[in-house]
């Protein structure tokens, strides 16, 4: 029988975030510091990393995006910090962010916009 350790943790991917991505984190942390105040802008950024930061050690847990497994692209994973979508891609050392957006908007065309375009 094998002897397997309970406490052993799951490797650790580094977690890379593209120019759009990090581009949509500084406009939803604008607008609401704008709307909102600091206070808010502060709690859904430290929200929005600590999700982030979790993937590195599970990075399969994130569904797939529906609007994108029903036109059969399944290589994109997502995990919320509700109301924020935030979509990323796992390859063998990394996860990459690609989005990250309130899901009240039309995902339908910001997802094809974003992670069809050729």
């Amino acid at each position: 029988m094998m002897n397997q350790d309970a406490s052993r943790t799951p490797p650790s991917f580094t977690i890379r975030l593209t120019r759009e991505a990090q581009d949509d984190v500084a406009q939803i942390v604008d607008f609401l510091f704008m709307r909102e105040g600091r206070g808010t802008a502060d709690r859904i950024l430290d929200g929005l990393e600590e999700t982030i930061h979790s993937l590195a050690q599970h990075p399969n847990r994130g569904s797939r995006p529906p609007e994108l497994a029903e036109i059969g692209v399944r290589e994109f994973r997502e995990v919320f910090f509700k109301p924020y979508r935030i979509i990323y891609r796992v390859f063998p050392d990394q996860i990459v962010v690609m989005l990250v957006s309130d899901g009240r908007r039309d995902m339908r065309t910001l997802l094809s916009r974003r992670m069809l375009a050729p």
